[in-house]
């Protein structure tokens, strides 16, 4: 049986594009979806997909990350479908399917029953299988590399925004929009001062209030903005 793997960490992100991708190169596979965070291996249709698997199927996933972005995990898991006859077929990673590395394996050089020979001979052969393994680790380190760079980049961009007075609304991680004290500042002052709302001055007297402050000053596109939030 060929299946496609296809994940995505949130709901806000498309998955199409990896369907498109598997089902355009195997066209029977049957596809398996998931929303879950790829930090970890423990995904509930990750789970059940195992649960399936005999020795001869395959997984397609469209890149190692969709996998997996633990390098440790991802590397277990990698040997364990190996070592039950599972195929993996990585089509951004080619070179680290399952079929590439049993190639590497069966490609070992034989002995020859020369005794100093052979200790040549099997130290390749170690040496050769370290290295298709290592290419394997450094393609799910790649992977967890990006999703630590990607939080350091968004903690050094919560500090720069605390630097610069500005609140972080809750659960940032479910995609919530940043809560900026001047927006919140702003917006009390046009809902009791504008005429649409409980006040009584026109937009043009309730921008030069809020701009009689620095703390409130606002553009007029900001402004507009803020009055059709509310």
């Amino acid at each position: 049986m060929i299946y496609g793997y296809c994940r995505v960490s949130t709901k806000k992100q498309s998955i199409s594009r990896q369907i498109e991708n598997i089902l355009k190169v195997y066209p029977e596979a049957k596809i398996v979806t998931e929303v879950f965070t790829g930090t970890t291996i423990k995904r509930p249709e990750w789970i059940k997909l195992k649960g399936k698997l005999h020795s001869g199927d395959t997984i397609i996933v469209d890149s190692v990350s969709r996998m997996s972005r633990d390098a440790i995990e991802g590397v277990e898991e990698y040997m364990e479908m190996f070592n039950k006859g599972i195929n993996l077929i990585f089509l951004k990673e080619p070179y680290i399917d399952t079929d590439t590395y049993r190639k590497a394996l069966d490609n070992s050089i034989a002995t020859v029953g020369n005794e100093i020979a052979d200790i040549y001979i099997e130290a390749t052969n170690r040496v050769l299988m370290m290295l298709a393994k290592r290419q394997i680790e450094q393609a799910f380190e790649q992977a967890d590399k990006e999703v630590k760079d990607l939080s350091q980049r968004t903690s050094e961009r919560l500090h720069i925004l605390k630097s610069e007075g500005k609140e972080i609304g809750g659960a940032v991680n479910k995609g919530k929009a940043y809560k900026v004290k001047k927006a919140e500042l702003v917006k009390a002052i046009i809902l009791r001062a504008s005429r649409d709302f409980n006040g009584t001055l026109s937009d043009k007297d309730v921008i030069m209030m809020c701009n009689g402050n620095p703390q409130t000053k606002v553009s007029r596109n900001t402004f507009y903005k803020y009055k059709r939030e509310l």
